[in-house]
């Protein structure tokens, strides 16, 4: 799995205009699935996610996570993170896992969390989103789970 998360101050995702979920400090995590990704991939991002310790300390060092902070955890879809530009100018997605396979994946992702952290918000699989951020620091990690 491929994730690319930030540290927020605050987020929200909107489609069609409506806000589909919304957090306050805490992780919005960009997810794709690849197509060799299972179950286990999934619950290592998740494992992962709740430890990264990205947050300040009292001292202002990066040494807390968001189960520390008791932080949110924003988890929106991005299939366009498996994005191939090697061949030209117009990305290639087979980098991607297929549609419903990633869908299965990005709910796994979604259920973990929920198993074992509070607020989780999502985007919503396969819609036109708008996604909304004021990133803290700004502080953005790339994650590639294998």
């Amino acid at each position: 799995m491929i994730a690319l998360v930030q540290r927020v101050a605050r987020a929200h995702v909107e489609v069609a205009g409506r806000t589909v979920g919304a957090i306050g400090p805490g992780l919005l995590v960009l997810v794709c699935a690849e197509p060799a990704d299972t179950q286990v991939q999934a619950l290592r991002l998740v494992d992962k996610l709740l430890k990264l310790r990205i947050f300040a300390d009292a001292a202002g060092r990066m040494n807390r996570s968001v189960q520390d902070l008791a932080g949110g955890l924003l988890v929106v879809p991005q299939f366009t993170l498996a994005a191939d530009t090697a061949g030209g100018n117009r990305p290639s997605f087979a980098g991607a896992a297929p549609p419903e396979r990633g869908r299965e994946l990005y709910e796994a992702v979604l259920r973990l969390a929920c198993e074992r952290h509070a607020p989780v918000a999502s985007g919503e699989f396969g819609a036109h989103m708008q996604v909304h951020l004021v990133n803290d620091g700004p502080v953005t990690i790339p994650l590639t789970i294998r």
